[in-house]
């Protein structure tokens, strides 16, 4: 369900980074259902081909959904063409990188922000920007961690984890990425402080995100815990046993709202889900598929004591997509292990 008034009207533009990805490609989906029309981005077109010619290939075919190349997110006028006409964009792209080195993470990270909003300024159509942040720009999801989060919170930690100086060990690609979010974030709110920007923007900081597969890159990803978890690779688990986890539909959901509501601005929204332990995968998994063996259970398991209320995310996920709560774990694991991409 959608609310009667909206910032943008049905049938406007809106720009969807990072096409290819998880939420992304989830996110673009919704919009397309809700009668708006769709440009994604993707680094290279024929990697993103599957989009347009098969999963949306009548939006595609009618006009409503289409492809641009954008190579380089870093790049200062990445995004100028990519803009023209839209009156909306969800910026949930990311730059990947495997690397422990911080600067090559962490400077990109924070010039695509600065294209997105550079492109943004300069297109007069623009009314809405929405920011894909993380929780790990916000607080390190650890047991020792006893964090109450709120608007002002952030991972500074990390940010003095990642400045000691070379060699870098491989694990240190985690603490890189979650300062490359921490960096993007606050580039966000700098740019939004400094230069009052004509357009509104929000971000959303989800947690751990699980759900359907809308394609085999999906089930490749290193972020698939399905996937990791039917493999056996109990070391990919280790260094997060307990986190928060929500399914992918809902997080696109709260997307829509953060840019579709006329009521929210120049918000943080925390979207984290429930609390949930490995242990709770694997119950769910040995239930769903009782002829697999699956990792076993691990030891005197313990939720993470990290708290934020997410009163304004379930209002959100009400008002815009007719839900009283968070899909239930069960139900988004379920959709994941059906899923046609993955092989469990």
């Amino acid at each position: 369900m959608s609310a009667s008034t909206t910032t943008i009207p049905v049938g406007s533009w809106v720009l969807v980074t990072g096409a290819t990805g998880f939420v992304a490609s989830h996110l673009i989906g919704q919009f397309l259902h809700r009668g708006y029309k769709v440009r994604g981005t993707a680094r290279d077109i024929a990697s993103a081909s599957w989009l347009i010619e098969e999963l949306y290939k009548s939006y595609a075919e009618s006009g409503s959904f289409e492809l641009v190349a954008v190579p380089d997110i870093a790049a200062l006028h990445a995004f100028d063409e990519a803009v023209r006409g839209v009156s909306a964009i969800a910026h949930v792209a990311f730059v990947l990188s495997s690397s422990p080195e911080p600067a090559k993470t962490i400077a990109p990270s924070e010039g695509s922000v600065r294209a997105i909003m550079s492109a943004a300024s300069k297109e007069p159509s623009v009314k809405e920007v929405v920011f894909t942040s993380s929780i790990m720009a916000v607080a390190l999801p650890i047991a020792s961690n006893a964090v109450r989060v709120d608007r002002d919170t952030w991972n500074d930690a990390v940010v003095e984890m990642v400045s000691a100086p070379p060699p870098y060990h491989p694990s240190h690609a985690m603490f890189v990425y979650a300062a490359g979010k921490y960096a993007a974030e606050k580039e966000v709110w700098r740019l939004v402080d400094e230069t009052k920007p004509n357009f509104n923007v929000n971000v959303i900081c989800p947690f751990g995100i699980v759900g359907e597969p809308l394609h085999k890159k999906h089930v490749e990803s290193p972020a698939n815990w399905i996937s990791i978890i039917s493999k056996g690779q109990k070391e990919q688990l280790d260094a997060f046993p307990a986190s928060f986890f929500s399914d992918v539909q809902d997080v696109a959901t709260l997307h829509t709202a953060l840019i579709l509501d006329p009521e929210v601005k120049n918000t943080r929204l925390h979207a984290w889900g429930y609390p949930t332990h490995w242990n709770d995968f694997f119950t769910i998994l040995r239930r769903l598929r009782p002829q697999k063996q699956f990792i076993d259970d691990y030891p005197n398991p313990e939720y993470l004591p990290m708290y934020t209320d997410q009163s304004e995310s379930l209002r959100l996920l009400q008002k815009w997509g007719n839900r009283a709560g968070w899909k239930e774990l069960e139900i988004s694991i379920r959709e994941s292990v059906e899923s046609k991409y993955l092989d469990l």
